[in-house]
C-alpha cells in the first residue's frame, strides 16, 4: 500500500483539468490542506477523485507550511507533486468529499 491523501477534483474543473495532471502537459502541480499535516511525508501521494471515481495518483515531491488560505486568513500547508501522474486504468468507485482526507492507498492496484 501506499499511504498519502485524497482530494477531489471539483466538477467546474472537468475532465480536461484532471487530464492535465496525467497528459505530460505540466510538470508540477499545487495542493493545499489546511493546518499542518500530522501524517505526511515527500514520497507519498495525493490521490485523485473526480466524478465519485478514484482516477490517479501523484508523488508528493515537497511540503511548504506557512501558507495562508486567501479566503478565511487561516493556517495551510502547500503540497507539490510530480505531474504526471499515474492513471488507474479502471477508475475505482470513490465518494468525493471537499478538504482532504488520509487515504492509505488500499484500493490502488497492485
Amino acid at each position: 500500500m501506499s499511504f498519502g491523501i485524497t482530494k477531489t477534483i471539483p466538477a467546474h474543473e472537468g475532465l480536461a483539468g484532471l487530464e492535465t495532471l496525467y497528459d505530460g502537459s505540466r510538470t508540477e502541480f499545487e495542493f493545499h490542506m489546511a493546518g499542518k499535516p500530522s501524517k505526511l511525508a515527500v514520497g507519498d501521494y495525493v490521490y485523485t477523485i473526480f466524478n465519485d471515481q478514484l482516477m490517479g495518483r501523484l508523488k508528493i515531491t515537497r511540503l511548504e507550511g506557512g501558507a495562508l488560505n486567501p479566503e478565511s486568513g487561516k493556517p495551510r500547508t502547500l503540497i507539490f507533486v510530480a505531474a504526471p501522474g499515474e492513471r488507474i486504468s479502471t477508475p475505482i468507485p470513490k465518494q468525493g468529499h471537499r478538504g482532504t482526507r488520509y487515504y492509505d492507498g488500499a484500493d490502488w492496484p497492485s
